[in-house]
């Protein structure tokens, strides 16, 4: 009887909330199906997912009747790609989620630039630049991602001696919620071009970018073992001599030597370069075995040594340590892929001034060990000075420590998570560092403001370009709004 008046009760409001629509002159309600980003923590229900595949001016007729209409109906939209970000900005709760799969590139070689529509992903750029000898000026360091996306989050990589993905576009085209398109530059609109760099898509929709490139080279590695707290001045050092060309370092994660070795990872020119060079490869059949020995440190100590041991010894003895720039950058996600579902791999990511480094390490012992949730890697990069987001994470020379958790995905792993990094956001920001904004959502909006000065600065211009908060999402919501 119960169940029958909860039915009867539940289609008497489905019918009244049908005739209210109907009387408002709605059009009928679609289901909601649910999105989610690479954490699997964020099932978002959203009205739609456009796939927009018309090109040209039917994209843009399409996309501003798009806009119109959701905010009409006060519906957010939102941009993404991969949807690989963890903090839910990819994401439009009961909103418009866009997406854009664009393959193809324009170079211009006599300028050293490559015109790219927002959606290409970097395994399509790359593979195109390849075969004209140029290679991507900097990128982030997996090629799933779309070339838009990376600008969104301003992302970096290692080649070096760059700052992030931003400091490489010369221009690009924006769309703003009234359906305006500006061209924005250094030169031109130029309050917008810092605003949507690292804007996580809050500003408008970015068509396409105009993006520096860089002859394709054969280089040759070189390792060195170096101490944790000499490697912050080690490795600036060898950033700034010009012979290198990328770099990156990593720090064991074996809880008995847990941030007490460190390697130091330089690549420059190679004394030979083959003509041509050897095309780009996406995947290759080593892309399971590293899926396999990275995997293999989940819940086993065993596994984080044996890592170590073979990048540190075994890989420099047997491999030749030669390879393309391109090659270097054309890795999948795939060989770092999850499969167990009880489990999640979470991102942080801080920015740590290089006089710091060794105050940075010592804060990771004693906060990092502790947590329930398994570390398995961090890996070095240089960032040099960005002078150009309004939301800059490196506004003076830094070393950026890109880190890597496996966690329960139950609310003891969240909550556990959760303390962690509120830990570890402390502990950087009292070094004058900074977080990664597009990761799980779980700093505090003071340690927001204390790592980004112009955070209150970029929701005023946010508010002004986009009064009626159409472009929002979930990052919005906790640390802006």
């Amino acid at each position: 009887m119960g169940s029958q008046v909860l039915a009867t009760r539940r289609e008497a409001l489905l019918g009244a909330a049908a005739l209210a629509a109907g009387a408002a002159g709605s059009a009928k309600t679609e289901p909601r199906f649910v999105m989610n980003d690479a954490s699997r923590l964020n099932p978002t229900p959203t009205i739609r997912h456009w796939i927009v595949r018309e090109n040209g001016d039917l994209r843009i007729a399409l996309l501003r009747r798009e806009l119109k209409d959701a905010a009409a109906a006060h519906r957010p939209v939102v941009v993404g790609a991969a949807r690989h970000s963890m903090g839910a900005q990819s994401l439009a709760r009961d909103g418009l989620a866009l997406s854009f799969p664009d393959a193809t590139i324009e170079p211009d070689t006599a300028n050293s630039v490559y015109r790219t529509p927002a959606g290409v992903r970097w395994r399509d750029a790359i593979a195109q630049l390849d075969r004209i000898g140029y290679s991507p000026a900097v990128m982030q360091s997996n090629a799933d991602f779309g070339v838009g996306a990376t600008f969104s989050v301003n992302a970096h990589g290692w080649p070096v001696p760059y700052g992030p993905f931003g400091s490489t576009v010369r221009a690009l085209r924006l769309m703003l919620a009234s359906g305006d398109i500006l061209e924005c530059s250094r030169d031109k609109n130029a309050d917008l071009f810092r605003l949507a760099m690292g804007g996580y898509g809050l500003v408008g929709i970015i068509l396409d970018l105009d993006v520096a490139m860089v002859k394709n080279v054969h280089l040759q590695r070189t390792a060195v073992m170096v101490a944790p707290e000499e490697f912050g001045a080690r490795f600036v050092k060898a950033v700034r001599e010009q012979k290198t060309l990328m770099a990156y370092g990593r720090l064991s994660v074996e809880r008995a030597r847990f941030f007490h070795e460190a390697m130091m990872v330089t690549y420059a020119a190679a004394p030979k370069q083959p003509q041509p060079l050897p095309a780009v490869a996406y995947e290759s059949s080593m892309t399971g075995v590293s899926r396999k020995i990275y995997r293999a440190q989940v819940g086993h100590e065993y596994g984080k040594k044996a890592r170590w041991l073979a990048e540190t010894v075994l890989d420099p003895r047997i491999a030749s340590g030669l390879a393309t720039r391109n090659s270097l950058m054309a890795e999948p996600v795939a060989n770092l892929a999850n499969t167990d579902m009880a489990r999640t791999d979470i991102l942080h990511e801080y920015f740590v001034p290089p006089d710091r480094f060794a105050d940075f390490i010592a804060a990771c012992r004693r906060i990092i060990p502790p947590a329930k949730a398994e570390f398995l890697n961090v890996t070095l990069r240089y960032v040099a000075p960005d002078s150009d987001a309004v939301l800059a994470f490196a506004p003076q020379e830094r070393i950026a420590a890109v880190m890597s958790f496996s966690q329960t995905t139950n609310p003891e792993g969240e909550t556990d998570m959760l303390l962690t990094t509120e830990k570890l956001i402390d502990a950087v920001a009292g070094l004058g560092g900074a977080f990664y904004l597009p990761y799980r959502l779980h700093a505090r909006r003071d340690q927001v403001r204390a790592c980004y000065a112009n955070a209150d600065a970029f929701a005023e211009a946010k508010r002004r370009h986009d009064p009626g908060l159409l472009f929002r999402h979930a990052m919005w919501d906790a640390y802006f709004a």
